[in-house]
Formats: structure tokens, sequence, C-alpha cells
């Protein structure tokens, strides 16, 4: 009897390259099959104060690792700088010229996402990051059909430097990114909620979670999901955006899959 097919077929008409990324036909069925994953930089923070915790960066690898193998999805990163330093904060509270405090915003991205991408390949999952604004020693410059040919290889992509221009979020990148590669959703991972709700939990203890809301919802109510600019791209481009507690084991396989439903969906 002749063996089953591998999910992960040799693909040899690219030099250098060993797999090329198929969807597994069987097992469980993911709602998307390529991904943008927002993360805060806030997400690698130790709770102690230090920007990075190690131990949290082997732990969401790991997680994007189970889906990258388990689920065969496609998944590209866009990684915040929040933990290290926040352009229009750091701007309003050190004086610091706007421009100039958003570049050095852009350069916390660039150390979250090495960190990430060395989490990564020391569980042994192969990695690129690519950069909005050059820095050749250390990561690739951003390439559109690089970065969808890595993900189509099974390579996870992380996305660093925003986009490269200052008084852009990187909710905004996150947005940008995932229409040019043709992703079909965005989960964005928050450290704090489990959705979004129509008043701050934090502060309001009666405060009502969503579990799916419109654009136009979000724009009129101003509600926390993303920064403005984000959502109207993704409306205007039809990105559902699935908000969710990234620091939760488990979740990004649950959002994927949809069961248990957790967090909020915006479409």
């Amino acid at each position: 009897m002749p063996d089953a097919p591998s999910a992960l077929t040799l693909d040899t008409k690219d030099a250098g390259a060993t797999t090329a990324f198929r969807p597994s036909p069987s097992g469980p069925k993911p709602r998307w099959s390529r991904v943008v994953l927002k993360l805060s930089g806030e997400a690698f923070a130790d709770p102690l104060g230090a920007p990075i915790d190690g131990d949290i960066v082997a732990r969401i690898a790991s997680e994007i690792i189970d889906v990258q193998s388990e689920l065969k999805v496609q998944l590209a990163i866009v990684v915040g700088g929040g933990n290290i330093w926040r352009g229009q904060t750091g701007a309003a509270a050190e004086g610091i010229d706007r421009t100039t405090s958003d570049y050095m915003g852009m350069l916390g991205t660039v150390i979250n996402a090495l960190a990430l991408q060395d989490a990564l390949e020391r569980q042994g999952q192969p990695t690129r990051t690519q950069t909005a604004i050059q820095m050749s020693q250390i990561a690739e410059p951003y390439i559109r059909r690089r970065a969808m040919r890595h993900l189509e290889k099974g390579r996870v992509v992380i996305f660093a430097c925003g986009n490269g221009n200052p008084y852009f979020t990187t909710d905004t990148t996150a947005a940008l990114r995932a229409a040019e590669i043709e992703a079909e959703a965005i989960l964005k991972g928050t450290h704090t909620t489990d959705g979004v709700y129509d008043a701050d939990p934090r502060t309001n203890p009666q405060a009502k979670r969503y579990e799916q809301v419109g654009y136009a919802e979000v724009l009129s109510k101003n509600l926390r999901v993303m920064d403005l600019t984000a959502i109207s791209f993704c409306m205007d481009n039809n990105l559902p955006i699935v908000v969710f507690n990234m620091m939760q084991k488990g979740n990004i396989r649950a959002v994927l899959l949809g069961d248990p439903p957790i967090g909020t969906l915006v479409s």
C-alpha cells in the first residue's frame, strides 16, 4: 500500500528551497489559510518591568509553531514596540521631535522582531524578518512578493519598522501588510483584554463585550480596537479583524478554528 502524500511536498523549482507549503488534506480546518497576527510590544514584557521576557516570547513562539505546523496556516506577524519606546507618548513626555520619536519606536519593533525570530528558530521554525527601513546586516528589506513566497514555503514572516513612515501606527501597518500579501484576516492579540467592549472593562465593571461588531459602529463609537486609520482601511478592503487575549495559552489556535469562540470579530 503506497504511503499517503505528505502535507509538505518537495519543491524543486526554487534553488535552496526544501519544501513547499501545502494545506493539509485532513485534520482541523482553520477559518482562514493566510493571516496577519498583530502583536503589541507590551505582550513581550516582563510583568516586573523588563522590556522582554524570554519565557513569554518562547511561549508565543511555541503557539505560533503549533498553528503553523498543525493547521497549515500561513502566518505573517506585525510586531509593535511599545515595550521599548512608543513614539507619540515619548514625544509628549520627553519633548522629543515627533518624527524622531516615531523612528525610535520603529527601531524598538526591530528588537522585538529579532527576539521573536530567535525564539521561533530555536524551536525549529524557519523565519524571516523583513523591515520597512533597510538594515541589511540583520534583516531583509520588505519586498511583497518575497514575503508571499516565504509564506508559501512554510516560513513565518515578521514585519518590523512599521510601514517605514512616522505618524503611522503598527496597527495601520498590520492592515496595510494584510492587504498587500492577500491575507484573509487580521488577528490582533492584546495583553489586557479579551475582546472589544462598549466601555473600558478596567474601569467599568459593567462593560459588555461584543461577540461581533461592524466597522461603522467601531468608528462611530470610537471603540478601542485599532486606530481609526487601520479600521477605515480594513473596512475599505473588507478585512475582518479578530481581537483576542494573547496571554492565554491556546488562544491563537482557538481563534483560527473558531472553536471555542473567543474574542470579538470586527467585520
